[in-house]
């Protein structure tokens, strides 16, 4: 379980959200809303361990993630609204490259799956730069598929993608929940996945 203890953000003079629990245990979702610059991205940033609260803790299986060590980090995948994903490098080249990166063993059958899964099979030699911005969010969403972390942190997953690709990933998040693992994701557009608790700040 992901859990959040009495969270205070403050960024810069402003204070965007204060006492804020929550939790996501296995085989559950939590969808986090709220106007533009409510704090949805520091949240997850903060459930990530990528920054720090101004007070409060976040805990991953009763302990504070910075004191969890490696089981924290292998269980945990955070994937933000810009494609993180190198340009130089193919698509295949870039999961790879995040692999090498979680020190994981992904074989090359599996890469492929995951790249054709979201739509880019005859891309997966194609440098990233000449994708599309949509396919580009492709690529990094392939890494759900190989990374095989129990808890996904979600920052605007759908942005850049088509109709399409909103089902394909909400069907993975889907896949993902039912076999007991945790989801957390922001999102500006409906989330066409139920049983999600929200949170609204």
């Amino acid at each position: 379980m992901l859990s959040a203890h009495q969270l205070t953000c403050v960024r810069g003079e402003r204070r965007l959200f204060a006492g804020l629990d929550l939790s996501v245990g296995a085989g559950e979702w939590l969808y986090v809303r709220g106007e533009n610059g409510a704090g949805k991205t520091s949240l997850l940033r903060l459930l990530a361990g990528l920054a720090q609260p101004e007070s409060g803790e976040v805990r991953w299986c009763g302990e504070p993630i910075g004191e969890a060590g490696r089981d924290w980090r292998s269980n945990v995948m955070f994937l933000g609204h810009h494609a993180a994903v190198k340009g130089e490098l193919t698509a295949l080249e870039n999961l790879e490259f995040a692999a090498a990166l979680d020190d994981g063993d992904l074989p090359q059958a599996q890469a492929l799956a995951a790249l054709q899964r979201f739509g880019l099979k005859g891309r997966e030699e194609l440098p990233v730069r000449f994708l599309s911005a949509g396919q580009k969010r492709r690529v990094l969403l392939a890494r759900l598929v190989t990374r095989r972390a129990k808890l996904w942190i979600l920052d605007e997953p759908f942005t850049a993608l088509d109709t399409k690709a909103v089902n394909m990933l909400s069907q993975l998040v889907g896949e993902h929940v039912a076999q007991g693992g945790m989801a957390v994701v922001t999102s500006h557009q409906p989330v066409p996945l139920e049983g999600g608790k929200a949170v609204e700040l």
